[in-house]
């Protein structure tokens, strides 16, 4: 999936059939001439549902359509015949999308799996006049009609869900890390904001085994407030189930920076700092084998409780342990992120 290809918040019209409307008709046969009231039901409109599809990563799709429309309901006939129901629209969107009402912003869906969940139902079928017969009233002239179907104006936002997710300044090696753990191809330069869209990749593990990894957006100072790239990708934090925090060992100060990552996703969602961690140095290649050793003493007393690496992602040094760490991290709980002095 390519960084133009991947659409994470998509605004989309959506109109629910009409329902159909109900039969005046009267029983006329050979012998019965009149055989009393048997108009049929309308038919209900068609709804429109919506589903995630696992096979699908990124709104891209709605760049071509943004526009859903229900069938609607067909009307009833004689001999009490109930008009065929509108066909219903299945809108299909990756896990991890969230559905909202454009007018007020309201969250209206979470959707994550399962079945197909009715967004906009459609209209009721009218009832035939079959259903307004009496004692008083043995031949009614009228039926009811079928109900509107409605219209909604919504906002489709996707929260990527990923097993760890890469949390960094600009520049912190988050995408070579990527494309040294997985497969995946981003975008890599000596220049800040490289990514402009988070990527993904399936992390292999022993055994078989994997888990998915997102290279976030790089953060900055503001960014809880919207200032850079700021809630675009802040939102795909929140879904991750571990968070792995980068530091370059270019930075001046290593617990400074640490904590303010941290206070960014506080500010942002207070729930983010609950979630487990680990740290990562990158770029060890720019040190010699004494000055990492001096740098692993200090990890541990700077971060006690959380599990770090020194790491390498062009000599691939403690790339394998980072793996166990980042396993190990996502089965079992862990310590919540911890503020530094």
């Amino acid at each position: 999936m390519t960084e133009g290809n991947f659409v994470d918040y998509v605004h989309i019209n959506v109109q629910s059939g009409n329902g159909g409307n109900g039969s005046v008709h009267f029983r006329r046969e050979k012998f019965i001439p009149k055989g009393g009231p048997d108009g049929g039901d309308g038919g209900r409109g068609g709804h429109i549902l919506i589903r995630a599809n696992q096979n699908i990563w990124t709104l891209y799709s709605f760049k071509f359509k943004r526009h859903f429309k229900a069938g609607h309901g067909a009307h009833g006939s004689g001999n009490r015949k109930t008009g065929l129901q509108g066909k219903d629209q299945i809108i299909e969107v990756p896990s991890g999308t969230i559905v909202k009402n454009k007018t007020d912003d309201q969250v209206l869906h979470d959707i994550s799996h399962g079945d197909a969940i009715t967004l906009v139902p459609g209209g009721r079928g009218g009832k035939g006049n079959w259903h307004f017969r009496s004692a008083k009233n043995q031949t009614p002239q009228y039926a009811q009609q079928g109900e509107k179907g409605r219209e909604l104006d919504l906002i489709l936002e996707l929260r990527i869900l990923a097993d760890i997710g890469l949390v960094g300044f600009p520049n912190a090696g988050k995408s070579t890390l990527l494309s040294t753990l997985t497969k995946a191809k981003p975008k890599i330069a000596h220049y800040p904001f490289t990514t402009l869209k988070p990527n993904l990749g399936i992390v292999p593990y022993r055994d078989h085994r994997s888990f998915v990894m997102a290279d976030i957006p790089g953060i900055i100072s503001g960014a809880w407030r919207g200032k850079g790239l700021g809630h675009h990708f802040l939102r795909h934090i929140e879904r991750n189930s571990a968070l792995l925090f980068l530091i370059s060992l270019e930075s001046p100060n290593i617990a400074q920076s640490f904590d303010l990552l941290k206070r960014e996703l506080e500010k942002y969602n207070p729930s983010l700092i609950d979630k487990p961690c680990a740290l990562a140095l990158t770029k060890a290649d720019l040190l010699d084998p004494q000055q990492i050793k001096d740098y692993q003493k200090k990890l541990k007393s700077m971060f006690p409780e959380i599990p770090s690496q020194i790491i390498s992602c062009h000599t691939n040094f403690n790339i394998t342990s980072l793996k166990d760490t980042l396993w190990n991290l996502l089965q079992v709980s862990t310590p919540k992120i911890v503020t530094t002095n």
